[in-house]
């Protein structure tokens, strides 16, 4: 998977400032809790999601040189929580070969990581404040 830190940095309000290598993405909620600045955290899981599934159709749709023009995925959460994610695919495919497209979108490493138990491991950091701001709650 993906070897590159992601890191968060707060902004006004609930905006978030996402770095993940070069590239800067922000995160939000809407109005009226926050400013409706970027995509909500899980808006950005089901972009993984998407994004996922597109690339993954597509790379192997091409290494077969199969005659997909175009996919499109939609997801979206339902009223239960679930994940339900559309894929559409356009080209001359054999019934045989949408069924295998439609394999690899089931498999691509996001939905995979999703469906299967996943950790995650929290590591606490303080930083406290500097001893010249004369907070009184730390040791002189």
């Amino acid at each position: 998977m993906n070897t590159r830190i992601v890191s968060i940095s707060e902004g006004p309000r609930l905006a978030r400032s996402i770095a993940v290598g070069p590239h800067v993405l922000t995160a939000d909620e809407p109005q009226p809790i926050s400013t409706d600045t970027g995509p909500t955290p899980g808006e950005l899981l089901l972009a993984a999601l998407g994004s996922c599934t597109s690339m993954a159709v597509r790379a192997f749709a091409d290494r077969h040189g199969w005659p997909l023009d175009h996919v499109d995925v939609t997801v979206r959460f339902d009223r239960h929580g679930q994940i339900v994610k559309e894929v559409r695919l356009t080209g001359d495919l054999e019934p045989a070969r949408v069924e295998q497209l439609l394999t690899v979108a089931r498999r691509c490493p996001v939905q995979r990581l999703l469906t299967r138990t996943a950790s995650v491991v929290t590591v606490p950091t303080l930083v406290a404040k500097s001893q010249a701001s004369g907070d009184p709650s730390l040791p002189r």
